[in-house]
């Protein structure tokens, strides 16, 4: 693949921008990792936060960079990739974390990045540009992930029902306050490891269109890895607040023991993506997962409504990105 040098400052200002995306993303998705543990009450806001922060950042230490990969070289033809295209992918994404943040609607901060890169890129070169595996793998999990969180969720729920039938309700609420501490930190620990690596791996894109690193590097430069996950913990720790309440309350109320089970399903479901390197929504995981907790008590514990809303949010975000992106992607042209 050729490469083109471009101005050094471009590269920079994109770079920043990439981390911004990636601070945004963090404090988009701080509602995924400490809803349920604020809402039972077994942590405060300001202490779930600092928990959660802690969690994403040690992520750095557990996952192989699969995912980074995905996004760096599976969603679009590297020949295609110039400033221009990550230009416009990281406004797309910023502007639908931006407007969803703002509505409190949980939404996909990993959607809108993937729906920025393909705006982008079919702006640029039409969509035969793109890497179907690497989309079709993404979209598929858009159903998955979530089906998988509430699967997980349910059957977690079952087992502990089973397993604690005998025991006293404030016997079963004590113990699970401790364990809810096991299965948030599980959950932050996997936000963390799939999330910052989507920013890794558009970062790394940058630098090898750009001829700032090589592409037959099998890894990103170590200060952007220490850069996205520095960012996503900090983005953490400033919290999502006004998403907290729809996830945590509105779609079902949550006691410890469902809180366990929420953030455990939907811990092992984005362990399982992040080994597959698929590039996942953190989002769509623990809805599923919380949904999966409210029904197996009984079908009118979900709001159905609220999940519905959210599930539009979810089928929007490509294409509302896509569409953003390639309008940021033909303004870039008149900039740099």
């Amino acid at each position: 693949m050729a490469t083109v040098q471009v101005s050094l400052w471009v590269v920079v200002l994109l770079v920043v921008l990439a981390i911004l995306f990636d601070f945004m993303n963090g404090f988009h998705d701080a509602a995924n990792s400490i809803a349920t543990v604020v809402s039972t009450g077994v942590l405060k806001p300001g202490q779930a936060v600092v928990f959660a922060a802690f969690f994403n950042l040690v992520a750095i230490f557990v996952f192989h960079l699969s995912v980074a990969a995905t996004v760096g070289k599976g969603i679009a033809q590297p020949s295609v990739i110039d400033v221009h295209v990550v230009f416009g992918a990281l406004i797309g994404a910023i502007s639908w974390n931006f407007v969803t943040w703002y509505y409190g609607i949980p939404s996909s901060s990993s959607h809108a990045l993937i729906g920025g890169i393909v705006g982008a890129v079919i702006a640029k070169a039409g969509s035969s540009a793109l890497v179907a595996s690497g989309i079709w793998k993404t979209v598929a999990f858009i159903f998955v992930s979530p089906l998988l969180g509430f699967l997980l969720g349910s059957f977690m729920m079952i087992l502990v029902a089973w397993v604690f039938r005998r025991s006293t309700p404030s016997r079963v609420d004590r113990w699970f306050r401790r364990l809810q501490l096991v299965s948030a930190g599980a959950y932050s620990l996997g936000h963390g490891g799939n999330d910052a690596q989507k920013t890794i791996g558009i970062i790394w894109m940058l630098l090898i269109a750009t001829g700032y690193a090589n592409a037959n590097d099998a890894n990103p430069p170590t200060w952007t890895i220490v850069c996205c996950y520095t960012a996503i913990a900090l983005g953490t720790m400033f919290g999502g607040w006004r998403i907290v309440k729809t996830m945590g309350q509105k779609i079902t109320k949550l006691k410890p023991v469902g809180g366990f089970c929420a953030e455990t399903g939907g811990a092992l479901t984005l362990f399982l993506a992040t080994a597959l390197g698929v590039p996942v929504s953190t989002t769509h995981t623990i809805t599923g997962a919380i949904v999966g907790v409210g029904a197996t008590q009984r079908a009118s514990a979900v709001r159905w409504g609220v999940a519905g809303n959210i599930v539009w949010a979810w089928i929007f975000t490509i294409p509302a990105t896509a569409f953003v992106a390639a309008i940021a992607y033909w303004i870039s042209l008149q900039i740099f």
